[in-house]
């Protein structure tokens, strides 16, 4: 009984400590706080942007860098996340457009890169959410681009050709895809609702667990989600977010086909809006590009990277529905677009395209 009580002790006098750090840590933060309002007088007065996505990344890894425990370093990034979001929203609110309804991995991907202090848009599609980008309904977009499982998004990767936007940043999420439904049960489900892109993550599990089940794709997982609370013969495949915003089970925890799973999405905006983010020292430069349709062309196109050694991460053929059998390539290089041996590389590469577009030049996502 002694010993308990000594215990109950220890563990009162551990608590007390806790709370007066954490005491510590709020005048800290309003601190911090305090400074970021100063910080966003003198960007209202210059007219600078509020958001610097170079300058994130660089506070980040710095402190990154500096930890040295015993808290994991994979916590640092999503705690000053949500600091300097916070920070953020006392400067000017950050409205930021994604594909909804609440619950997708869009919605993940957008609070995991901006934090939670943000006003949110969700879109209906992700036509819409380039649309809000380009009319200034929201200050940033978040679009899928690609799939570790099924490659590239054809949707985002078309409209790109046609709006303003850029690509100021990235971010990857790992995709854990759950089925939800009203009832606790695999049986009687006659069909499954999820994303097109969701759908083809499951194929095998799909196919072996619910053979007779009708795919039935719909806008986004979490529109499936939704469709699925309204009937108990549906069910969908979506996060478990959505499963908790529309009151679902999880009958199927982690059913996607492969465990690693993830998918980068692009953070865009319009470039009379929002500043090209400057060299960060980790940076990946994205174009999209057309050639002449002649012999030796797309070996002429790659020549110039070679030649300034500057390294391709990706290369992605899109029909130019011209009715020639003309492609655009989408090619992601590593290196920023303002360093010398990228910025020799793109203007050789400009002389032997048909068409050049730069996309974008913008931190990578290192988590």
């Amino acid at each position: 009984m002694a010993e308990r009580a000594h215990s109950d002790a220890g563990l009162d006098a551990l608590r007390q400590r806790i709370d007066a750090l954490d005491r510590e840590l709020l005048a800290l933060l309003n601190r911090r706080a305090a400074v970021a309002q100063q910080v966003g007088a003198l960007k209202r007065r210059d007219g600078s942007a509020a958001f610097r996505p170079e300058r994130e990344a660089q506070v980040i890894a710095g402190l990154e860098a500096a930890n040295e425990g015993p808290l994991a370093g994979g916590a640092v990034a999503p705690i000053w996340r949500e600091i300097m979001s916070a920070c953020r929203a006392l400067e000017t609110p950050t409205r930021v457009a994604y594909l909804g309804p609440a619950g997708t991995f869009s919605e993940l991907a957008a609070l995991g890169y901006f934090g939670s202090s943000i006003v949110k848009v969700p879109c209906a599609s992700i036509d819409e959410v380039f649309r809000a980008a380009s009319a200034g309904a929201a200050d940033f977009g978040v679009v899928p681009v690609e799939n570790s499982t099924e490659g590239v998004v054809a949707r985002s990767l078309d409209l790109f050709l046609h709006t303003p936007l850029v690509v100021i940043g990235e971010t990857s999420l790992a995709v854990r895809h759950n089925l939800l439904r009203r009832r606790d049960a695999l049986e009687g489900i006659r069909a499954v609702l999820a994303h097109p892109q969701g759908l083809a993550q499951c194929h095998g599990w799909l196919s072996e667990h619910l053979p007779q089940a009708e795919r039935r794709p719909v806008t986004s997982n979490a529109e499936g989600a939704r469709l699925a609370a309204l009937d108990d013969t549906l069910a969908a495949i979506a996060s478990a977010r959505a499963g908790s915003e529309f009151g679902l089970y999880v009958v199927a925890p982690g059913i996607q086909d492969d465990p690693t799973n993830r998918t980068r999405f692009a953070i865009v905006a319009h470039p009379a809006q929002q500043p090209a983010p400057p060299p960060s020292g980790h940076d990946r430069t994205s174009l999209v590009v057309s050639v002449p349709n002649v012999p030796g062309a797309v070996h002429d196109m790659l020549v110039p990277l070679k030649n300034h050694g500057v390294s391709m991460t990706r290369f992605e053929s899109r029909p130019a529905r011209s009715g020639q059998w003309e492609y655009y390539f989408y090619i992601d290089l590593e290196g920023h677009a303002e360093e010398p041996r990228v910025a020799a590389a793109l203007a050789e590469l400009r002389g032997v395209c048909a068409f050049f577009k730069l996309l974008g030049a913008y931190p990578i996502d290192r988590h």
